[in-house]
């Protein structure tokens, strides 16, 4: 008479299933560092607003962050006005390129600081506004409740 075994066979580790998991899981944080890292400029205290809204966030969206001693940076690097100018060409020279709807649909958000003057914030919208490009947003914050 001859004996089954019933015991069912030893299960292992499917390897293949853990990698894809943990190269998507890498993936989505390399792209949501690239997003944060442009605003990650913490000495710019931003103005609050009750009436801003939360757009979703673009890939090619430029941050331009204007301190309060009107220093004003791009993707970190601290910039004159006439750098600013060669760059904002650049960026409008990039997007005609890429055929993103042209320049005027090129992307930009403006963190300025709190106690900026509006003189140094108008004249850098000016400076945007001459290059070409015209979709600009501002970044704020949410009051805090009382």
């Amino acid at each position: 008479m001859r004996i089954r075994d019933t015991t069912p066979p030893p299960v292992g580790f499917q390897l293949a299933p853990m990698i894809d998991i943990v190269f998507l899981l890498l993936i989505f944080f390399l792209v949501t560092y690239q997003i944060t890292e442009q605003e990650k400029d913490l000495t710019i205290a931003l103005p609050s607003t009750s009436e801003g809204s939360q757009e979703a966030r673009v890939a090619n969206k430029i941050v331009i962050n204007l301190s309060k001693e009107n220093v004003i940076t791009i993707s970190g690097r601290v910039l004159t006005q006439e750098e600013l100018r060669e760059t904002l060409k650049k960026i409008v020279r990039a997007a005609e390129v890429a055929g993103e709807g042209g320049a005027d649909r090129q992307p930009i958000r403006i963190r300025v600081d709190r106690e900026t003057t509006s003189e140094a914030l108008l004249k850098l919208v000016d400076e945007i506004r001459s290059a070409g490009i015209w979709n600009i947003d501002f970044a704020t914050t949410m009051p805090k409740p009382q």
